[in-house]
């Protein structure tokens, strides 16, 4: 074992190395002979779709998050694709979805066929504003055009919805609530795991998320079985139990094995990099102070830091001079929903203020479980240097 000297001289250099945004690299570089142990297996089952990687991993999934069961799937929009056609929406239902989010959520939802309604955000949490959400339910309801079906929370940055108070205004009106966990999982709210909190959850695996795969991945989680069996049908091509007919209309959404090997061995590591994103998080907050306007966690929230998000006046000179000093940054995300041309015909009278702030004043900085203290506070003094 190296000395303390030499550890610390390590340490030295890892602190003054190069800052990555996301890093791909370490875990690829520690887990890659288990990763490359794994496919070989494959490579000698030969079952490359539905091979025995899939079920354990589904198990694993479901066994974390405290839900009966889960579901891999090809994407994290397949995911909520499928989770919508589960429920067979169509055009005549409200889907009350986030102003503020990824693309990913609002195209869900044309795919399956169903109706989008915005809604605006809190300026605090950056996550769906319960508030606005009762309203907007309220004003579909009567419009009388609108059946309200669903509440799609997505759990921005890594940060939880408010469930408690989405459940409520969801029970009161019939409608389901679908957790968009893509940045989340990991995290928790009152002790009860991303996966357990909602009648469903679709979360993502690309790359860069808190558990991410080689390339595109997704998976489902409920506690209902019935939900589950329907969208095990609808994941490959709507077909029966022994894949012989459809009984429903389908898609292929399958995650293959080579993709479920690769969480397999990030799942070792997993808890592990999350109480490392965890302190990172911490580190970030208690050093930053005052100095900017960061996302509020409530009390009993276990944000899952899938991003590290500000908020500033003057961004881009800000990005221009980190970036500048080797800090790299990034943008989560340039415009609200309704502003995109694409759902420009669904954008809400009066627009979405908070959402439209954000998109002008958001700013991710340097998040994975790999920064150094060192980096952590080479990011803070050099941040507070440019506000």
């Amino acid at each position: 074992m190296p000395d303390q000297k030499t550890l610390d001289a390590r340490t030295a250099g890892a602190d003054a190395g190069p800052i990555r945004f996301f890093d791909l690299e370490t875990p690829k570089k520690m887990l890659r002979a288990d990763i490359e142990k794994r496919w070989q297996k494959i490579l000698d089952h030969g079952a490359f779709i539905g091979g025995p990687e899939v079920g354990e991993l589904e198990a694993q999934l479901a066994g974390w998050a405290g839900a009966k069961h889960a579901l891999a799937v090809a994407s994290g929009t397949d995911a909520l694709v499928i989770a919508l056609m589960g429920e067979e929406v169509n055009a005549n239902d409200a889907i009350f979805i986030p102003g503020f989010t990824y693309n990913a959520t609002a195209n869900a939802v044309l795919v399956a066929g169903a109706t989008p309604i915005f809604v605006d955000v809190e300026a605090d949490t950056c996550n769906m504003d319960p508030a606005h959400l009762e309203a907007q339910v309220e004003a579909v309801v009567r419009e009388g055009k609108l059946r309200p079906r669903m509440v799609i929370a997505v759990d921005l940055y890594g940060l939880p919805a408010n469930y408690p108070a989405i459940h409520k205004i969801a029970r009161k009106h019939g409608m389901l609530v679908l957790a968009d966990a893509a940045q989340s999982f990991g995290g928790a709210q009152n002790g009860v795991r991303i996966g357990a909190l909602t009648d469903m959850t679709a979360t993502s695996f690309y790359p860069s998320k808190t558990l991410g795969c080689y390339g595109d991945g997704g998976a489902m989680l409920t506690d209902d079985a019935a939900r589950f069996e329907r969208w095990s049908s609808i994941r490959w091509h709507g077909t029966d139990a022994v894949k012989k007919e459809s009984i429903r209309v389908g898609v292929n959404g399958r995650l293959d094995s080579v993709q479920c090997a690769v969480l397999l061995s990030k799942l070792t590591v997993f808890a592990e990099e999350m109480k490392a994103r965890d302190r990172i998080a911490q580190r970030y907050r208690q050093g930053l102070g005052n100095s900017v306007k960061m996302q509020r966690v409530p009390e009993g929230y276990q944000n899952a830091w899938g991003l590290f998000t500000v908020m500033v006046e003057n961004r881009a000179d800000i990005m221009k001079r980190l970036q500048d000093k080797g800090i790299p940054t990034s943008i989560y995300y340039f415009k609200a929903l309704h502003q995109h041309r694409a759902f420009a015909a669904h954008a809400p009278k009066g627009g979405l203020p908070v959402c439209e702030k954000l998109a002008d004043t958001v700013l991710s900085l340097p998040m994975h479980p790999y920064l150094t203290d060192g980096q952590v506070d080479r990011i803070v003094a050099e941040f507070k240097a440019v506000v």
